[in-house]
């Protein structure tokens, strides 16, 4: 096991900070605002964006080719919310041109914002970046932003940030949200963001009102089944299949949770099954194997585990335990000792959080961390390059902690420790 780093650097915290986007500034009060890029199913040919405005009866997206800005195609919006006095619209622009850089504002058909821009995805299985974020949550503008910042920073090409759910404290804290998307500044705008509900996305049993706004399902995932729909879903991106599952059983299922859970299993198996790509990533907010002391989220490895394990997922990208770890199933384990095969559960927090951590719950079902860290905070980069994925995670003076190399040939796959 690796030994902890030393605390976060002042000037690697000072310097990220300096490089990276600025918050964004304050707008006029009917100005638009919080726009927010996400994947479809098909980035390569479609995206969709959501803003907040001023209430207007005609929400508008304009959109066009960076090489001929002339060309606007004109997209209107719908208006899906009205919280806190703000207008929330979403608009889904379709038709577009693989791996082209576009431009596009959202406004009111008079008014608009600034325009911003955004590159949809190749079709093909050209090498991109993901940065993977876990609970952002808590202490946003002065703990978390910084290590979001030093993200951006190291990796100013990401394609898409992807996020483990608790990506803030209170669901439907407005000021909060503003803290979350000051955090990323302009990159909301321009960066993708694929996103799972955390139960601190939840009140009680209701979903936050303002996630199906900001993060709208792609109508991929089950079609029944409370909340499924806005919160589960794929996008196939440049060779890779992205899956987001809703891990939430206490706060939207607690009196279905088995069949709420198999629900999502079926649907898991298939979009496993039927992945036409090298490469998947699942995402989700509990841990199969909780690296906090005393906790257990025993209800999904029974549903989960087993189809995971059976289509060799490669990554399981979770949050909630507020520290790290990075392991895998015993079973799973090569004569090398810096070798295994099957998937790479991972557990990562961003926020200032912390618990403490144990093997216990990894241990006794069939599992063990490779990596376990408390007191860090960590943003983690993915690097898709073939037959070949990186991983890094790191602190924001630019520490490495952790660090892995998946690898395939044909039908065998390894991962190797590199750190």
């Amino acid at each position: 096991m690796p030994a902890r780093p030393a605390p976060l650097l002042a000037l690697g915290t000072a310097l990220a900070l300096a490089l990276a986007p600025a918050p964004t500034a304050a707008a006029p009060a009917d100005a638009p605002d919080r726009v927010l890029l996400t994947p479809t199913a098909t980035p390569d040919t479609a995206r969709t964006l959501t803003w907040r405005s001023a209430p207007t009866p005609t929400p508008l997206l304009q959109i066009a080719p960076a090489h001929d800005p002339h060309d606007i195609t004109e997209v209107a919006g719908t208006t899906t919310a009205t919280l806190s006095g703000r207008a929330h619209h979403t608009a889904t622009a379709t038709g577009l041109a693989p791996g082209t850089e576009h431009r596009y504002r959202v406004g009111d058909g008079t008014a608009f914002g600034p325009w911003h821009t955004f590159t949809t995805t190749a079709g093909t299985d050209d090498p991109f970046t993901f940065l993977y974020f876990g609970d952002i949550q808590n202490d946003i503008t002065d703990g978390a932003a910084p290590v979001v910042r030093a993200a951006l920073a190291a990796e100013p090409d990401a394609a898409l940030a992807l996020h483990a759910g608790d990506l803030i404290d209170s669901a439907d804290n407005d000021a909060q949200w503003s803290e979350w998307f000051d955090a990323f500044g302009t990159r909301t705008a321009t960066l993708d963001h694929l996103a799972a509900p955390g139960n601190h996305e939840y009140s009680a049993t209701s979903l936050s009102a303002r996630w199906t706004p900001q993060f709208p399902g792609n109508g991929t995932g089950p079609t029944t089944g409370r909340d499924l729909p806005d919160t589960v879903h794929t996008t196939d991106y440049q060779g890779v299949r992205f899956i987001v599952l809703n891990s939430n059983y206490r706060n939207a299922a607690p009196l279905n949770t088995t069949a709420w859970l198999d629900t999502q299993r079926r649907w898991l198996q298939e979009a496993l099954q039927d992945n036409p790509h090298d490469w998947t990533v699942v995402t989700f907010h509990h841990p199969l194997f909780s690296n906090s002391p005393g906790r257990d989220n025993a209800p999904l490895r029974t549903a989960w585990l087993d189809t995971l394990e059976e289509h060799d997922a490669d990554l399981v990208l979770q949050g909630h335990d507020h520290s790290y770890a990075r392991g895998n199933l015993t079973a799973n384990d090569t004569a090398d000792p810096d070798v295994h095969t099957g998937p790479v559960y991972a557990v990562s927090v961003t926020g200032p959080k912390m618990y403490d951590v144990s093997p216990g719950n990894w241990t006794a079902n069939g599992a063990r961390p490779r990596v376990q860290l408390d007191r860090t905070q960590t943003f983690q980069t993915v690097r898709v390059d073939g037959d070949t994925l990186h991983y890094t995670a790191r602190t924001a003076d630019g520490t490495v902690v952790d660090a892995f190399t998946i690898d395939k040939d044909g039908t065998d796959k390894t991962v190797t420790d590199t750190r």
